[in-house]
Parts: C-alpha cells; structure tokens; sequence
C-alpha cells in the first residue's frame, strides 16, 4: 500500500513523530480557466493534486498531524503513550493521508469460553486530505494484538472537523481526556461479545442481510468459520471476520483489492473499517448483540 511506514513513537520525551517525507509538503493553489475552481500543488513536487473551490483552505499534513499528536501529550499520561506506534499511510498522490496511533500500554484481555485471550489496545486514527476528499477526521477504536487487527467500535467514535486551515481539536481533547473509561466500556462490551454464543443464528443469511451481496457474505462466512475454529462460535468472532476483512487485502481471507491504476489503496482499507463500523451498526447484528446485554 503506497507510503506505508511503521514507526515508534517517543511522546513521553515530548517528540513529535517526523512527518513521513512524501507527505511534508506546503499545499499551494493556481487558478483555473473555470469561474469558482482552484486547482490544489505539491509545493514540494508541483504536481496537480486537485480541483477545489475557491473558498477551500486547508492545513498542510504536517501541521495537522503535528496538532493531533500535541493535543495527545497534553491529554494522556506518560504511561499511556510510553512505547506508542504510529503506521503511516497515503494514497491519491499524498494529497490523502492516514497516521494511525497504537497505544499498547493501554491494553485489556478478551477471553472466550474456549480459553482463547486477545489482548486489545487502545488506537486513534487520524485521517486528512488537503484535496477535497475529506474532512478532517479522529476515530477512537481499538487493536487486537492476537491478530492485528484493527477496530474501530462505532460511527460514533469520531470526531469531524470541516477541511480548513482554522481546525479546531479541542473535542478531539475533550476525548482523549476520557478515553480510558471509553476503553474500558469498549472492552467490557467485546467482552460480553466472546461471551455470546451465536451458534443457534443463521449466520450465512444474516451475513448476506448486513453486507447486501451474497458474494461478500459467502466469503465473509468462511472468514468467521475460521476465527470460529480460534475463538469459538461467537460473537467476538464474527467481529472478528469483519475487523480482519478491514485488516488485510490478500490470499489470508480472500478480500483481495482490485488491480486498478488508480492510487487509492489507502483510502479504500480505510473504507473497509467504515463498512465495518456500519455493520455492527445493523439492526440484524443488534439483534444478536441484545443477547450479550
């Protein structure tokens, strides 16, 4: 995936992690022919990265990203963010771009009726596009250090701010100044998931009820059967399949990405995490979870 890179964090020294080099660039502007439209350059590469209205500002990554990353340190204890990672990805020529934060010391055990434990750890994903193609995003989740996958918990768990150069993150603050007893909500509720037998549902046709095409649900359903095999036939492994399918795009569970020469493998995983947080989002998936209440 295009300017993938994983890197340790050094926050409890005060250290901002270094902006990948692909995506240390000052965003500038050139008018078009058309009235109203702008086009956004790489002030590194001068390559076109977009067209945007007139009135379209934004920060440039390395000032977003540093933001987020000092509103982190001022929220969170030297011990939450001792050994955190950060995963960098981009795509659509850097003009999209993904820091993805691990916090390993922030971690609980998920444990099955099988003996199976996943340790999880908290997560903050922070997304930003300098050409149009998205707000500025943090979503709260999670990691399932067993497999690594990611997990992202709800749509609800995201704070949005509109693409501009006056970004305000003080809610993203607000958050992270709870975000341990989010976590541990979050961790009790995929607690009661494991605990969840969900072995008496149809889970093939509820599957094809959640994702709309009996294509995905066939191989979303052996996608559960194996994390079944691990974990047991519950409702933790369901989720599981579905954070694995967000997780991995190859021959490990089938969901390859299409050969496109389009550059938007970044953003197209990133999508995946979404389809995922709106499927437990389901009325069909809430139904098996009242059952974990």
């Amino acid at each position: 995936m295009k300017g993938e890179n994983i890197m340790p964090l050094d926050f409890t020294n005060n250290l901002i992690a270094e902006i990948p080099e692909n995506l240390n660039f000052d965003v500038q502007y050139e008018d078009t022919k058309f009235d109203g439209k702008k086009y956004v350059i790489n002030g590194n590469t001068d390559e076109y990265l977009g067209i945007v209205g007139d009135g379209f500002t934004c920060a440039s990554h390395t000032k977003f990203f540093t933001k987020v990353q000092e509103v982190m340190m001022e929220n969170l204890s030297q011990h939450d963010l001792l050994d955190a990672k950060v995963n960098w990805s981009s795509c659509r020529n850097n003009a999209w771009a993904k820091m993805d934060i691990n916090l390993p010391n922030v971690t609980s055990d998920i444990v099955t009726s099988k003996g199976h434990v996943s340790p999880i750890a908290r997560r903050f994903i922070a997304l930003h596009g300098v050409d149009g193609s998205c707000s500025n995003l943090v979503f709260f989740g999670a990691i399932d250090f067993f497999c690594t996958n990611g997990i992202i918990t709800g749509q609800h768990d995201k704070v949005r701010r509109k693409n501009t150069s006056g970004f305000d993150l003080t809610t993203f603050g607000d958050k992270l100044y709870n975000h341990k007893d989010d976590f541990e909500k979050d961790a009790k509720k995929f607690q009661r998931w494991a605990e969840t037998d969900i072995g008496k549902y149809d889970v093939k046709t509820i599957l094809e009820s959640i994702t709309k095409s009996d294509r995905m649900a066939e191989k979303m359903f052996s996608l559960y059967s194996q994390e079944a095999n691990t974990r047991g036939r519950n409702l933790w492994a369901l989720y599981s399949a579905f954070t694995n399918y967000a997780t991995y795009a190859d021959n490990r569970n089938g969901f390859q990405l299409r050969n496109t020469a389009n550059d938007n493998d970044a953003k197209n995983m990133y999508e995946r995490e979404h389809d995922v947080a709106r499927w437990i989002d389901t009325p069909a998936f809430k139904r098996m979870e009242v059952a974990a209440a």
